[in-house]
């Protein structure tokens, strides 16, 4: 029905016109004539909905790392040794903080899962997609990228100067860790949202990661070519492979960080997630390059 009213919006008619008239016989309207030879065009609203769910993810990533920086200030408040703008009690501080970490990560899931929701659901109506963008509109996706890449890893860069700025000093807990933690997050919010933009130009990527969102019978019921079809079952394995073992590593980096969270004395302990995330890598890597072609 989707499909349908859409190919009513390019034509120009009716339901019951399209399904049960006759539109031989109308004269074509100029304003929607198409001409041969014409490029494609996002029929589905495919760039807006990239664009927004590139949002989401960059935004829930930042924002959860922000409650990270937020929740050291509060700790520092309520330790003697580092209290010294202000103080508060030792049982508030800890609460604070772990607030502010639940309450980023609750941010975070509240933007992440209906965005990868709504983003598997447009893959499900649209598998298969036209490569509809210019060579310009990537070139200019590739520069944006770069510009937010380098700015990206200025900030990460800047902030990790904040630390060697207030070392070994009595605001280093205070300022300097919690400034590098800003700096990171917006850096990382900049070097995401600007890999997610640009990905989603690469419309062949898409189709063929339309084997991770769909389900091997969904697979087998598309209307695309036996290798495109071997293809997508292919990488629709590989994913449930790489879903798993990532899973798995960040179950229990959440784990090992809130064990650090409540034990005295490890205030390092938000280096848990950093680390399962490039473990996460790590196994991408490796998955995907020790996997057959068969597989």
């Amino acid at each position: 029905m989707d499909k349908l009213l859409k190919i009513c919006q390019v034509f120009d008619c009716t339901l019951d016109e399209l399904v049960q008239g006759d539109l031989t016989g109308r004269a074509p309207d100029p304003a929607t004539t198409i001409a041969p030879n014409t490029p494609p065009v996002d029929v589905f609203g495919y760039d807006e909905h990239a664009r927004w769910f590139a949002n989401r993810i960059a935004n829930g990533v930042m924002i959860a790392v922000l409650g990270v920086a937020l929740s050291i200030i509060f700790f520092s408040t309520g330790d003697p040794h580092t209290s010294h703008i202000v103080s508060l009690p030792e049982n508030v501080a800890a609460a604070m903080g772990t607030m502010c970490v639940l309450a980023g990560i609750a941010y975070l899931l509240a933007l992440v899962i209906p965005a990868g929701l709504a983003h598997s659901q447009f893959v499900r109506e649209h598998p298969y997609l036209e490569d509809f963008y210019t060579e310009e509109q990537k070139t200019q996706a590739r520069s944006t990228f770069t510009y937010q890449l380098i700015g990206g890893i200025a900030l990460i860069f800047a902030g990790v100067c904040a630390v060697i700025l207030f070392g070994d000093g009595p605001y280093e807990e205070v300022i300097g860790i919690p400034v590098m933690l800003v700096c990171i997050a917006i850096g990382v919010r900049f070097i995401v949202h600007g890999s997610m933009m640009l990905s989603r130009t690469n419309i062949a990527a898409y189709n063929m990661a339309a084997g991770e969102m769909l389900e091997a019978h969904e697979i087998e019921q598309l209307n695309v070519n036996a290798e495109q079809k071997a293809n997508l079952m292919a990488q629709h394995r590989s994913d449930k492979r790489i879903g798993a073992v990532c899973g798995t590593i960040m179950l229990l980096a959440t784990i090992a960080g809130l064990v650090m969270l409540f034990v005295p004395g490890y205030q390092i302990f938000w280096l848990a997630w950093p680390i399962g995330g490039m473990l996460c890598g790590i196994a991408c890597l490796l998955i995907e390059g020790f996997a057959t072609p068969q597989e």
